[in-house]
């Protein structure tokens, strides 16, 4: 996959929640292919490793990564500080790191409700916290990114957990655009529709279900990670830098349809 090239993010540091696998994984390809200085994270350790051999058989510089569990808040910021005080203070963070585990309203539990906005929700308000001090002292200008969903736009019945974080990520990112941008540090959001991972392949994806999504989208194709991939170098480059507290839709449409399901 080849990407528009951004000037402004050559050399770039950027950091990735989630990076070792979906998603995240084609983030961390999209930005070394951009020169960017990118560090990642993720709960899989051999995808990590995979992911870096594939990089480096590229030519693209070695990635910074280390396994950590984005619930573990105080591991997750110290791992921040490691990136800055090897390359200098994080210029682009992306929080993606989440899970759509499938639940009734009925087989919830306070504990279960807690564990599914710590891992959809709770680590993008503390990492934010981290980068954004760290542009401060540096003085420097930063885009956060943070990884929303359509899904509570849609309704999802069985994601309640999920939804509601996702829904909170959008008024999350307003408040801290308003917060953060006399320091010149911009927040938008990203929300995708239904994106074709290989998680989304072996737990749901089937023919059926991609005909029905491409019946409800305006777009007639299933969309994948390097459409996100894409919008994500736009709003982390110097090309977007009137842009911010936004939320950019990648759904193909799927969105403009009120359908629950």
């Amino acid at each position: 996959m080849s990407y528009t090239q951004y000037p402004s993010l050559r050399e770039r540091v950027v950091f990735i929640s989630g990076g070792s696998s979906g998603i995240g994984a084609e983030l961390v390809r999209a930005f070394a292919a951009q020169g960017s200085r990118v560090a990642f994270c993720g709960t899989k350790p051999e995808g990590g490793t995979t992911l870096i051999q594939e990089l480096l058989d590229a030519g693209h510089a070695r990635p910074y990564y280390e396994a950590c569990d984005v619930r573990d808040i105080a591991a997750l910021q110290a791992m921040l500080g490691r990136v800055a005080q090897q390359w200098g203070s994080i210029r682009v963070l992306v929080n993606n790191a989440g899970r759509d585990d499938r639940h009734s309203l009925d087989e919830l539990t306070p504990e279960y409700w807690d564990n599914c906005l710590n891992i959809n929700l709770r680590h993008q308000v503390f990492a934010t916290q981290t980068v954004a001090r760290q542009a401060r002292a540096a003085g420097a200008r930063a885009s956060i990114i943070n990884m929303g969903s359509i899904s509570w736009m849609r309704g999802r019945p069985n994601l309640i957990g999920y939804t509601a974080s996702k829904a909170a990520i959008s008024g999350m990112t307003r408040t801290l655009a308003r917060e953060l941008g006399v320091d010149g540090i911009r927040v938008n959001a990203l929300v995708p529709g239904a994106i074709v991972t290989e998680r989304q392949t072996a737990l749901w994806r089937n023919p059926e279900e991609d005909q029905r999504f491409i019946d409800l989208q305006c777009l007639k194709f299933r969309l994948d990670s390097s459409h996100v991939a894409r919008s994500t170098l736009f709003l982390a480059s110097d090309d977007s830098d009137g842009i911010t507290g936004q939320n950019l839709i990648i759904d193909a449409g799927l969105a403009q349809v009120s359908v629950a399901g």
